[in-house]
């Protein structure tokens, strides 16, 4: 099963993060499929491509707890 989720990338005390779909069981680091935007949760910025998330949920992909949590935030 697919999940989109988020993927640390930044250094320390900077956290950003990318917004990848993976496979369930793999690493979102190193296993990730396609990148979808990212998010800083300092500036509270997203960049998502929305069009294509619609793509892998119709094809079954879920959303990540965390991920559903800060699109809902956005909307």
């Amino acid at each position: 099963m697919l999940k989109i989720r988020l993927s640390r990338v930044g250094r320390k005390h900077v956290p950003i993060y990318r917004i990848v779909v993976t496979e369930h069981t793999q690493a979102a680091k190193h296993g990730y499929i396609k990148v979808l935007g990212h998010y800083n949760p300092i500036t509270k910025a997203l960049e998502f491509d929305a069009v294509e998330a619609e793509k892998y949920i119709k094809n079954g992909a879920q959303y990540s707890e965390t991920m559903a949590k800060i699109l809902k935030k956005s909307a």
